[in-house]
């Protein structure tokens, strides 16, 4: 059973599908491969990612009117994650939940 209207449902399961892609591309093909995958800003822009994936997620499941606000920074961090984890390899996966997550955000600042 949902508990949210359509929209919103589709947000927050879109929020949290990207928390755990990036989460898990972080900790299992990152950490495994190194190098540019590795390197601080890169890896920082990923736990900033799911982070307010995370966070955009709980607001919006508040109810609270003003998830417009954390859903216009989670699209501007999910576009940047997306951006940045194109340039790597095996990063495939993050970048679709990045763009998915994103696109449900926008949507939600309507």
């Amino acid at each position: 059973m949902k508990l949210y209207e359509e929209p919103m449902q589709a947000c927050i399961d879109a929020c949290l599908a990207c928390y755990r892609a990036c989460l898990q591309a972080q900790m299992t093909h990152c950490l495994t491969v190194g190098g540019a995958h590795v390197e601080p800003a890169h890896f920082r822009l990923m736990t900033a990612c799911a982070e307010m994936c995370r966070a955009s997620a709980h607001i919006l499941m508040t109810g609270s009117a003003l998830h417009t606000h954390s859903c216009r920074a989670c699209a501007a961090i999910c576009e940047a994650c997306a951006d940045d984890c194109a340039r790597l390899d095996g990063m495939e996966e993050c970048v679709r939940a990045c763009l998915a997550c994103a696109e449900r955000c926008r949507e939600m600042q309507v």
